[in-house]
Formats: structure tokens, sequence, C-alpha cells
């Protein structure tokens, strides 16, 4: 069905398909069974400390506004990550803001974290219980006077509500966001974010999103501050602001941040380098230009624990995760291992 739609969704502008989507997933028609496989069993893994029946997950970016996330877990997803949410509502940055890059198959965003802010969405969640593990992402409005703040203010209004909370510093589509990867910088929002986790009775994970672009020399020091402040997991990678050379598309230099199959071998470089570091310390979950089993299983083989995808959802429609839980089972049947812990880091073991 997709096939046959998607030359009209893409003769669509790009956020509209997307708003398209999110209110054909509110009529809730579609069967969970429809997007079951056999032997998913195999792709059963723990995460944060809640079994989940599969490591493919919704990278944040998708549902904004937490608006569809049950519906979202009915197409196959083992988690579902929403957001990137601020304190206050949020329109974002001018439209147009996203654009396909169809010869390349990515997308450039530059959104700027157009969101309904925290109250709305804090009760948005509390009047739907979440159906499987939901995460949600955090971040601070435009302009503000204190991005610490701003991340505190979200912290603690959803601390109480979902699985964990990723600390989003890694978009490149709002100004200083990315100067948190510096030490100085993180180590001030980390430690505030602990004050809060110290205060509270409820257990929740705490995740980072790490930048593609990042220096290597910044890898040491954010692996030694995330675990000093006991960080729960990383999130490798978010979009990317550089690597244009190479694409195809005339929209290539539209500015904003690149998902999609341009970034794939740039977040797998990145989750191996951290991996070597942390083993098993921090698990990670890998994004970037996932969209087969095959893709998957490089990233778990690196050393991620579980993935996340958006752009390859777009170009394949919302039969892409039964498609990839098919080809991921086989992978592992046809390397000979028993199930998903032991591929995880196999490429570097």
């Amino acid at each position: 069905m997709f096939s046959f739609l998607r030359p009209f969704i893409f003769n669509l502008d790009p956020e509209k398909a997307h708003n398209l989507a999110i209110k054909s997933l509110k009529f809730n028609i579609l069967p969970e069974n429809l997007f079951t496989v056999d032997n998913e069993q195999i792709l059963k893994t723990n995460l944060f400390g809640k079994e989940i029946k599969n490591p493919i997950g919704l990278a944040a970016g998708f549902d904004k506004s937490a608006e569809v996330y049950n519906e979202i877990f009915k197409l196959g997803f083992g988690f579902v990550e929403v957001g990137t949410v601020t304190p206050k509502e949020q329109y974002g940055n001018e439209k147009p803001r996203i654009f396909r890059l169809e010869k390349d198959r990515a997308l450039i965003n530059r959104l700027g974290f157009n969101n309904e802010g925290s109250e709305i969405i804090k009760k948005r969640i509390e009047n739907n219980v979440p159906n499987g593990l939901l995460g949600i992402n955090i971040g601070p409005n435009k302009g503000t006077k204190n991005m610490v703040n701003d991340f505190v203010k979200c912290a603690e209004t959803f601390f109480p509500l979902g699985d964990y909370l990723t600390i989003n510093i890694s978009s490149p589509n709002t100004d200083g966001l990315r100067d948190f990867h510096k030490s100085e910088f993180l180590k001030e929002l980390l430690s505030k974010i602990n004050e809060i986790r110290e205060k509270s009775n409820f257990k929740k994970s705490f995740l980072l999103k790490i930048s593609p672009d990042i220096e290597e020399t910044f890898i040491d020091n954010i692996i030694e501050i995330s675990l000093k402040n006991n960080i729960d997991g990383l999130i490798l990678t978010n979009t990317s602001d550089r690597n244009r050379d190479n694409l195809l598309d005339q929209k290539k230099n539209e500015y904003g941040g690149l998902s999609g199959q341009p970034i794939k071998n740039l977040s797998t470089k990145l989750i191996k380098k951290f991996y070597k570091e942390l083993k098993d310390k921090i698990p990670i979950i890998g994004v970037g230009g996932i969209d087969s089993g095959s893709s998957a299983f490089e990233k778990l083989s690196a050393g991620a624990s579980a993935v996340q995808l958006y752009t390859g959802m777009i170009y394949k429609g919302p039969t892409v995760v039964k498609e990839i839980k098919k080809e991921l089972i086989d992978i592992i049947r046809d390397k000979g291992f028993k199930n998903l812990k032991e591929v995880v880091g196999s490429d570097l073991n």
C-alpha cells in the first residue's frame, strides 16, 4: 500500500506529509498482528530494566508532542522516544524547514524543537499510559537565558513519567546547544540533573544524545563525565551539519541536520569508538541510516544494545520495522548467534 501511495505522499511538502501521518495514526485502525513476524522471540532484550520485544526504536523527532506513541508501538517498534520537548510551547524555525534528498535517501531538517510545550505534553502522557518502553527527549527553548535551567525544568516535569529521559545536547538547529559537549558545560548540566535524581523517589534512566560531528578528543571526556554522573545510556548519534560533499541531491546545501543513509557509516564508527571504551558499562543506542536488517545488525555488532530510526520510515513506510525484524532474525541465525546479547559488540570481540 505504501509503495502505491508513496508518489502521492512525496508530492506533498515534507512537513505536511508528516502532519498527515500523525493524523492517520490517530485513527488507530491498523491491527498490531499485521506487524509481527515469526520467531520474534530471538529479538527480545532488556533495556533500562525493562524487557522489550525487539531492539528497534523510533527516534525522537517524529512524535514531537507525544500524540501517537501507543499507535506507533502497534507498528512493531520495541520502544518509542517522543520529543524533543521544551519547557514552553515553541513554533520552531521558519518554514520550509524539512527537505527530502531522495537521491541520497536522506533528510535535512532545521525544525528547531517545535512542540506544544512541557505542560500540555505532560498531561497528554498522564492521560494515555504508554503500552511499552517510552523515552522522553528534552531540550531548551530557543533564546532562553539559561539552557541548564530549561533542561532542569523539563527533567523535573517528566521525571515521574515514561521510562527514560534523553538529554538532547546534539541538535545543530539550536544555537549554543552543542557547547554542552565541552567538559565544563557538560559537568554543570549533569550535576544539576543528578540533583533531581537524588531528590526523587522515582527510578528513572537518564540518557545523553551525542552529535556525530564531535571531535575525537571529546570522546574520553564525555565517557568519563557520563560515568561519574551515572548516565544510564548514550544515543549515538543525532543529525549532522556536515558530510555534504558526496551527496547527489540538489537540496544538499540546505542548512540543518542531515539524517539517513549519508550518516550511516559516520554514526557506526562513533559507536565502535565509544563501545571500545565503555564495553558494558553504559548501553548505547545506535541511530543513523537504519532502514534494513543488515543496517540494524551493523549497529548492534558495532556495540549498540538497541537502535532507533526515523528517516528509514519516511522512505520505506510503516512496515519498515517488520522488514527489519525479518531480515535481522535471518542474519542472527545465519551467523550462529543464539540471542541478541551475543550480537552486541561482536565486531570488536
